[in-house]
């Protein structure tokens, strides 16, 4: 019977998800990590130098979109888990059985086809897709009424969504009309979805629409909202909402710096919303909204990090917010910490980011269920 390669991180600072080790060593065992020591270090087949470096768990994008070459680049950057939050099924199909098949690509999970109104968003934007991105762009399944939840939600189920995404969004911030999914279809939806046994993250730009979303009974917001209407709800508001409910609320605010290039209004408006959950007590996951164009796969979460911190969070609570809490409220128990047992996604970086954010970017290493990949 063949015994795996024990590999040792020695001597490493680690962030384990929750909490620093100044200096501990680290044991890789095939996939999985068996030991995590601060005394003596454990026998090994081939040790690692992790003076002056820092290990972390994988990274965990928890909103991203994902295409032909995406996974790739994103472990490339220590990345090793997408959340993507719109795939259409032939594209899945395919990412899926790349993430399962090799381990020089992050892992996936995915909505598959989000729920959105028939020409409600995102339909605008994949209009206008080239068409050199094939079966990743192209028609999808809509609805217009409660009635039409159920078989919504099953088409989702059988073609092997791991949650549901449902999108409450006029256009508002776009300067644009949209057709939007009224509240009732969107209560529908939530209570199909969680029947199915599927969390629920719903797409809001402005306040009211993050209101209607909370209305609904989503388990997750896929953004912080970028701006607010005369007579919506009040940030503090919606923050008190959220928390009371156990909502969490996915950051995006690499995408809306993206956004922001020509109007200079939404990210510093992202930022406060996000400063005001976090005051609240609402759990916040780091997530790019990472496409083929901006923010890239892999390298926008180093952004979204930075961004975080000066939002207001800690270097740990950042960190924390792309690897546990991911882990946590998407039902990922094998992996966003570093703990016996566990999967060894890990990332291994030069200097302390628990100090300095900006520190995520000096990768040295990257394993994925246990291959190590260096730089």
């Amino acid at each position: 019977m063949h015994t795996p390669a024990r590999t040792l991180i020695h001597d490493v600072r680690v962030f384990d998800g929750t909490r620093t080790h100044e200096r501990a060593h680290v044991l890789v065992e095939g996939e999985r990590i068996t030991a995590v020591r601060t005394d003596e270090p454990p026998r090994a087949d081939t040790g690692i130098d992790g003076t002056g470096r820092t290990l972390l768990p994988g990274l965990i994008d928890a909103h991203t979109h994902v295409f032909d070459g995406s996974l790739a680049e994103a472990l490339r950057h220590g990345v090793t888990t997408e959340l993507d939050m719109f795939c259409l099924p032939a594209n899945l199909r395919r990412q899926r059985r790349l993430a399962a098949e090799r381990d020089d690509v992050a892992d996936l999970r995915s909505a598959g086809v989000l729920a959105t109104a028939p020409g409600g968003h995102p339909s605008q934007l994949m209009a206008h897709m080239p068409e050199e991105f094939g079966d990743a762009v192209g028609p999808f399944d809509t609805l217009t009424r409660p009635a039409e939840a159920e078989a919504f939600v099953a088409a989702r189920v059988a073609e092997g969504s791991d949650y549901l995404k449902i999108v409450i969004d006029d256009g508002t911030t776009a300067d644009t009309s949209l057709p939007v999914l009224d509240r009732a279809t969107a209560a529908a939806l939530v209570e199909e979805a969680h029947g199915a046994g599927l969390r629920v993250v719903a797409h809001a730009a402005i306040a009211a629409e993050a209101a209607a979303a909370l209305d609904a009974g989503a388990d997750g917001l896929a953004h912080v909202w970028w701006a607010a209407r005369p007579g919506d709800p009040s940030t503090e508001e919606l923050a008190a909402r959220a928390a009371a409910q156990g909502t969490f609320v996915v950051t995006t605010l690499a995408y809306a710096e993206v956004l922001d290039a020509g109007r200079k209004t939404l990210l510093p408006h992202a930022e406060q919303v996000a400063a005001t959950l976090h005051a609240a007590g609402v759990p916040l996951l780091a997530g790019t909204d990472a496409t083929p164009f901006a923010p890239p796969h892999g390298a926008g979460m180093h952004r979204e990090l930075e961004l975080l911190v000066r939002a207001g969070l800690g270097p740990a609570e950042a960190l924390a917010a792309a690897t546990r809490l991911p882990a946590l409220y998407f039902g990922l128990p094998d992996r966003g910490r570093i703990a016996p047992g566990l999967r060894a996604d890990l990332l291994l970086v030069d200097g302390d980011p628990t100090d300095d954010i900006t520190s995520t970017r000096a990768v040295t290493d990257v394993w994925r269920r246990g291959t190590h990949h260096p730089h």
